[in-house]
């Protein structure tokens, strides 16, 4: 997957987010759970894009982090909902599944990235930044 697909499954997983969020019963505990998850579920994608724009692989991989973070976040957001009986698992399992799958790529992502800095410390001539 090229960055630019990234971008726009991260998108994606926003829009479904603002739209669960616009969706959720009225009450104190939904309107708190549901602002924590719009702000982790939006991030994911801003800053996935920030990382599409870092000056340095020591960058890239530091607003990669700030991405697996935030989609931890935003899964954490899912479960407490699910979990609280304010929305139903059925309703949200594609979404989370869909988190699930953006999260291992981005840890992925991360560890390749670490690699080859890494190899580019032991081997400084065969590093291509």
């Amino acid at each position: 997957m090229n960055p630019e697909e990234f971008k726009q499954r991260t998108k994606g997983l926003a829009l479904q987010i603002v739209r669960l969020c616009e969706a959720l019963p009225k009450g104190v505990a939904a309107s708190v759970l549901g602002r924590q998850l719009l702000r982790s579920g939006t991030s994911v994608g801003a800053n996935y894009r920030a990382a599409c724009r870092a000056k340095s692989r020591a960058d890239f991989i530091a607003k990669l982090a700030i991405v697996e973070e935030e989609c931890d976040e935003t899964l954490y957001w899912l479960e407490l909902l699910v979990e609280s009986g304010l929305v139903k698992q059925a309703l949200v399992a594609e979404l989370a599944d869909e988190g699930a799958e953006i999260l291992a790529l981005v840890v992925a992502s991360i560890n390749t990235a670490r690699r080859g800095a890494q190899s580019a410390i032991r081997n400084p001539q065969s590093a291509i930044v």
